[in-house]
Parts: C-alpha cells; structure tokens; sequence
C-alpha cells in the first residue's frame, strides 16, 4: 500500500541518517521519556497521602482493590468457605497441606469466631519453621541457588548449603529485608570491619592489627556472627560459572556482568545487561551506569573462605556421607594407581633404552620430545581412556570431601588475584591476596568487549534516582577504595529513600501470595516490563513495608487478613469478567494455582506420612528414575559420576528444599511440573500443563511408592475397607467422603482385588556397579570401564506393591487415584 511505502522509506531515511552519524544513539539524558514508564524510580508517597481520612489501614488494601473493580463496574466474589481457606494460606505460608484433624478445628474455631480463629492461624503459620523453608523456596528461584556450578565440568560448590540454610534461617527469624540485602551483597566486608573492631578493642594497632585480621581471615577464627555474614555473602557465588577453556580475562568479565545482572534483577528488579553494550533504549539507565556498579564489584573475586560451622548448622549425616565419599575415593585412586604404575614401569624402560636417568611423570612434562617417553607409554588406548577418567574421579572426589570441611563458598576484596588461584580445577582457597590500598581502573567496554576498553569509569549507583550513594562527593558514585565498595552500594540499594528495592520485594512478596505481581514482571519494573494495575496500592504497601522496619512477616500479615486474600475462587458474573477483566488482574476473585514441583512432592510424602523434617544440613539425594540417575553424563574429559540416592528412607523423604540441585542433571518429576532452571532467575513459576505430567502422576514410581505407603499405614490401623476408603479421604483431601464415592470405591476396589496379579512382579534389584562407555581422545576408539555404587548395597527401598496385600495394594490404587485428582494438586 502507500501508507506502508512511504513508512519503508521513513526507515530507509532514518537508518541513512543514523548510519552517516557515526551510529551513535541519541543520548539517554536528552531523550524524552513518558512518566507512566518512569513510575518506579519515583519516590514512594506517604501512606497518609494515598489512603482517604475515613480509611484504616486494617482496610486499606480492600479499598484499593474494591476501587478499580467499582471503575469496571465489576462485582467482588463472596469469601471462600473456610476450609477452602485454611488450604489456601497454609500452603501460600509454610508449602505443605492442612491435616483432616487441623482442618476439623479450625472449621469449628471459625464457625465460633471467625476473626479470632483465623489470625492465631495466621500467626502460628508465621512462627512456623515451614514457613521458612516455603519462602526461602521463592528467594532460591529468583537467586539461581544449585549445589552446582554449570557449565562443561559441573564442578560441586562445597557447602552451598550453608547460604541455602541461611536464607531459610532469615526469613523464619524475619530479619528485616534491608540487613538482608546488605549481608548478601557485603557480608564478607562487613565480617572485616567486624573483625578488625574486635582486635582493636583488644589494643592491637598497626602491623599487629593487620597480622591478626589477616589471621583470622586464613585460619577462619571468625565468631559466629561473622561466619555468618560470609555464608551470606554466598549470594555472589550462584551463577553458573567456570574458567574452563576459557581467557581468564574472559571468565572473569563472564563473572563481573553476571554479578552485576543479578544484582539488578534481584533488589532492584531491573535488567541491566543490556547496557553492557549501549545505553538502555527503553530506561533512564546509561551504559556509563551499569559499568559505574561493575566497577563496584571490580574488586571482588569468588574464594572458598574458611569459616566455622555455627552451633545452629547441622551435621547429620556428615560422618555417614563422609564414608561414602572415601570409599569413591578410595576405588578412584586404586584404579588409577594400578595404571600409573603399569605406565612408570615402562617410562623406567624407556629411559634405560634411551641411556636417561628416570624422571617422574610430573618432572618430565616440559622436557623435549626426544628426552622423554610417549604420553601413555606403555598403555594401550583402552587403558589410556580409563587413566583419564580415574584422574578426573579422583578430582571430583576430592573435591566433594571437601563438603565437610568448615568452609564458606564466598568472595574476597582485593585489587587482584594471583592467576594459580582461579583454576576451576583447585578450590579457590582462601590466600593473601593484594588489598593494601593502590587503586583498580575500570573502563566502559565498547560493545561489551575487552578488546575496545574507552572511558574510565568509577564505582557508581543508578544515576536517574536522586539518593546520594555516599556522604561526601559527586551523588551517584562510591567509595573508590579495594574494600568496601560493595558495603556502600549494598547501603544505598538497602536505603529507605531507594524507591525500587521497596516496590520490588512488596511486589514479589505480594505476586507470591497472588499468582500475579501489582506490576506483572517481578524482575523488570522497566518500561517493557508492564505498569502496575494498583499503582497506589503497591506504594501504600511499601510504604507501610519501611514504617514496619522491612519486616516480610508482617507484610504476609497485612496481606492474607485482607479481602482480597479470602475471597472464593468462583467467579460472580464469569461472562463479563471475560469481556472486561479476563486476567482478573482487578482482584474480583481469588485465582486458582497447581501446586508447584516442589508442592507435590512434599505434599505426598505429608499425605502418606513419609515426610521428615529435618532442619538443614548437606544436601539429601532424593530416588530418582533410575534410567535418568545412572544416565551417562559428559563432563570434561570423563563422565560424571553416577546418581546415587541417599540410603535410608528417613533422609531421602526429607523436604525438597534440602535435596542436591545439579545443575546438569534435573530430577525429572520436579522438571516435568516446572522446577526453574538454575542458570537463569526465575521470578515467577511456570504453571504449564503437558501431557507427560498424568502420565507421571498415574505410573511413575515416585506416585507408586507413596500410595504403597499410605495404603500400608491405613492398612495397620483397619481392615475395614469403607474405614480404609475414609481414612484415605481424610489423609490426602482433608475432608470426609461423601456415601456415594465411598460405593463407587468399594466396587473399584473389588474389581482390582479380583484381577490383581502383581504379586508376583517383584522390583529389579539395584546394581551395585555399572559398565560405562567412552571413547578415546587421541585414537577416537571406544572403551568401556567399571563404576561402583556402593549406596545400593544396603539400599533401605521403598515398600513395593509385591510386599504387601491384595486388599492393601487395592487401597493403593484408591490412594493413587485421589492423589491424581484436582482437588489434591490444586489450591482453590
């Protein structure tokens, strides 16, 4: 047409343009932005000033939200019945269903006295040790937590688990959300500052103060408050990472922008790697900024800090794990050795023929060609594959013993790191590095690259918010010293008057109790990012959030007594809800969620009287699909151990929050209904249904084990089958069944019972070892080698449907059938 001729050539003209000008951007401080896309880096108004003088602050969000359903001409659903509610926000607060006999009693509270009887539920769900465990759950999504590092080699971070547990640990204590940005950001500076006050107050002064700082720092003599601090700093330790075959310049820039990005997303919910390479095309944030906050962190470098285990971390299972650890170990270096000692023996010979004196393997490698013996003299290529995997089993062994050893997975301020000690493949221990005084330039990276350094940079904050990063000079910028950087941008992030760190925690923490942010994307306040649909409703909220010293507890408080939070799933009028609010993004109804991996897993084992809770400690190895478990894994060089699930039931049947996370290798269940992936932060859980998740649900051997299990407990108490049927309701669906599904399942039961024949499939028994298979580097020919799996064993298996009745698999199948329903997977 030629409307779309003449826009062609208006694009056409505008490029040449562009082009002829050096292919510059327009310069973000003369562009023109719309105040609705500015919203966020506004400040927050008092609360008085956006709540009417006839409005409490009891009622203040039911205002707000009956306000914009009055404008659509729209009508509020009724409340929820009040076991419909009790599900609701036992599973929003703590992860996990309400018993039969918890819901009995509260129904009858409530029925007394409604208001009394749900706020001692709220206020016991609060002080529950769940509730911690559910919302650190959150914060481990959006952070990236893994057991892992990613990448080709997937290397173990030893004692991750320590951040993971202090994270749960600060939201069950409701440490107020400022002191908890400022640990994760600086803890390890702030354990410093710590550290050199105690020795001061001790009358050291001088070189003695700096040789007692620098003492405590490599020998860990930290008290228990600073230990703390460094396992919180653990934060900067999430991303995946690894240096292998990669620059070393390269590895760390790789490491400095991801720090930088995740640190944006995460408190200030802004996407800043973009302007790594431009100015941001959308928001009022310079590429000069976003390398200002890289400069922030250009002295910070990952190390593995000694610390001591605090009184209040758990080392269950630590002597158990460690001899399963050694014997691995152990097997490795015993076949390595017999392949060693066969190659040495003809070197010696080598060496003989060729009249040298014998060195070592490790002596000889930068000797000539002709002064030394091939490679893998004397071993054929089979054997010459098989020494390559035990060198590398025998590092990863190592590495994993270090899971109990006192360290911190941390970071350390220094103006450089010595090369040796950022090997992937050596634990970056702790070492004195170079932090007395001298200065470290960063300069904006043209495009991004290292090879077009331009303008030097300072350490900085985001300039289009008018709060002073520091006291003394230019507003925007930081401390340029080694150390403390980051405990100055960590203050100015964590500041009451920084208007999108507030908005951004008030909104994940509402979207989590909602299914929806006020502004839709929790990780991006940007103009892309979607505006709020209750813009003053998010600054009330906020606001309140800072009057209340950043307490999180009490913004959940304030939260589920609402209206809004109590109100039926059911829609008043569905058909004009459709034509005007199909998103129910105006609140008229509650909106109906699944359950997430993490739910369904811990909820079945709650059901079937399996879970455990246990507080804390290193990971648990949950079963998993074999097939998938024992799955041959390329890492760099070898293949990764095999999966081995932990051996007593009691320690695999413990909350998922506390299972091993490896980033390259998902558990299938918790993947197929949605688990994030690690590399990346995920602000909000996916809900999408496929096909494979029936399937799983109805025949895997995780559904199997759990309704063996349930059946089997009904089974000690009755064998009557109208009680079992009862009990089963009772147990998984928290209410009594009704007479005719009681009928329908007598005759179902009945017919299983007839044609049961699964008595006589019994379950495979578990290897002990396995048969791998990989091929040669050099001659590209196969080769097959032996891989122990002790845990197998004395391997304590979940009860099998062979082990137990014809009647009581029947009542399985009962079990299986209403774990499979909505009712159960869903929170109306």
């Amino acid at each position: 047409s030629i409307q779309e001729a003449a826009k062609e050539q208006a694009l056409d003209a505008g490029f040449v343009r562009w082009k002829t000008s050096g292919g510059t951007s327009q310069e973000w401080t003369d562009r023109q932005y719309k105040e609705k896309d500015l919203w966020a880096f506004v400040g927050v108004p008092a609360a008085e000033s956006l709540l009417p003088a006839d409005v409490t602050h009891a009622d203040a969000i039911d205002f707000f939200v009956d306000k914009r359903i009055a404008e659509k001409e729209l009508v509020a659903s009724p409340p929820a019945h009040p076991a419909e509610l009790l599900r609701r926000v036992t599973y929003d607060l703590t992860g996990l269903p309400p018993t039969a006999k918890q819901t009995a009693t509260f129904v009858d509270a409530f029925a007394r006295d409604s208001d009394s009887a749900y706020e001692d539920l709220i206020d016991r769900l609060l002080s529950s040790p769940r509730y911690g465990e559910r919302w650190a759950r959150h914060w481990l999504d959006i952070t990236r937590y893994a057991d892992t590092g990613g990448m080709s080699n997937d290397y173990e971070r030893s004692n991750m688990w320590r951040y993971r547990d202090y994270v749960i640990r600060c939201f069950n204590n409701d440490k107020p959300y400022n002191d908890f940005i400022k640990e994760q950001i600086a803890g390890d500076e702030l354990a410093k500052t710590s550290v050199r006050k105690r020795h001061m107050a001790a009358g050291l002064e001088g070189q003695q103060l700096y040789a007692a700082v620098r003492k405590t720092e490599t020998e860990g003599g930290y008290t228990e408050r600073e230990a703390e601090l460094l396992v919180a700093s653990g934060f900067l330790r999430l991303g995946p990472w690894d240096n292998a075959m990669v620059d070393d310049d390269q590895a760390r820039q790789i490491y400095l922008d991801d720090v930088v990005n995740i640190t944006g997303q995460t408190f200030l919910s802004q996407t800043l790697r973009c302007c790594k390479c431009h100015d941001h095309k959308f928001d009022p944030i310079p590429t000069r900024d976003y390398y200002g906050i890289y400069a922030a962190f250009a002295t910070t470098f990952p190390v593995e800090r000694p610390a001591p285990f605090l009184s209040f971390e758990s080392r269950d299972r630590f002597d158990s794990e460690k001899v399963f650890v050694e014997e691995m170990l152990t097997f490795a270096r015993t076949e390595k050795k017999k392949l060693v000692d066969k190659r040495e023996a003809a070197a010696r010979v080598w060496y003989a023929e060729h009249d040298l004196p014998y060195k070592a393997e490790n002596k000889r490698r930068a000797d000539p060609d002709d002064q030394k013996p091939p490679r893998h003299v004397g071993l054929d290529h089979v054997e010459s594959g098989m020494l390559k995997v035990r060198v590398q089993d025998e590092w990863i062994w190592e590495r994993r013993l270090e899971r109990f050893e006192p360290l911190v997975q941390s970071v350390f301020s220094a103006r450089d790191m010595p090369k040796k000690t950022q090997n992937a493949r050596k634990l970056r221990r702790f070492t004195v590095f170079r932090d007395d005084g001298g200065t470290v330039d960063t300069c904006i990276l043209t495009g991004g690259s290292l090879e077009a350094p331009g303008a030097k940079v300072s350490p900085g904050v985001l300039s289009a918010i008018s709060l002073k990063a520091q006291s003394e000079g230019p507003g925007h910028l930081l401390p340029t010293d080694v150390s403390g950087r980051r405990v100055a941008l960590a203050k100015w992030i964590a500041d009451a008057q920084n208007p999108l760190t507030v908005r951004s925690i008030v909104n994940r923490i509402w979207q989590y109790h909602f299914g929806r942010g006020l502004a839709v994307n929790s990780n991006n306040f940007g103009a892309k990012g979607g505006k709020p649909t209750h813009p003053d409703l998010l600054d009330y909220l906020s606001r309140r959030f800072l009057e209340s010293n950043w307490s999180i507890k009490k913004l959940h408080r304030a939260i589920v007594l609402s209206d809004v939070y109590r109100r039926s799933v059911v829609p008043v009028d569905e058909q004009k809800l459709a034509l005007v609010d199909p998103e129910n993004s105006v609140l008229t109804h509650f909106r109906r969620r699944r359950l997430t991996a993490e739910e369904i897993r811990d909820s079945l084992l709650a059901v079937s009287g399996e879970l455990v809770h246990a507080d804390g400690g290193i990971p648990v190895f949950p079963e998993m699909n074999m097939e998938v478990a024992l799955q041959p894994r390329m890492i760099q060089f070898s293949l990764a151990p095999a999966y081995q699930p932990s051996v007593r039931r009691e320690e695999r049947n413990r909350r998922t929050i506390y299972a091993y996370h490896c980033r390259g290798l998902a558990d299938p269940f918790l993947e197929l209904f949605n688990q994030p992936n690690p590399n990346e932060s995920c602000e909000l859980r996916d809900d999408a249904s496929v096909t494979p998740q029936a399937l799983t649900l109805l025949n895997s051997d995780f559904m199997t084990a759990r309704a063996v299990a349930m059946s089997h407990a009904i089974c000690c108490e009755t064998q009557n089958t109208e009680e079992a049927i009862g009990s089963a309701f009772r147990r998984i669906l928290g209410r009594e069944a009704t007479i005719a599904e009681v009928e329908q399942l007598e005759i179902f039961m009945q017919d299983t019972h007839e044609n049961d024949e699964r008595e006589s499939k019994t379950k495979e028994p578990y290897p002990i070892e396995i048969s791998r298979s990989l091929v040669e580097e050099f001659s590209g020919r196969r080769f097959e080698y032996r891989e122990i799996l002790p845990k197998f064993e004395n391997y304590e298996a979940d009860l099998g449907m062979h082990e137990v009745s014809k009647h009581c698999r029947s009542l399985a199948d009962v079990c299986l059938l209403l774990m499979n329903t909505n009712e159960f997977l869903f929170v109306d």
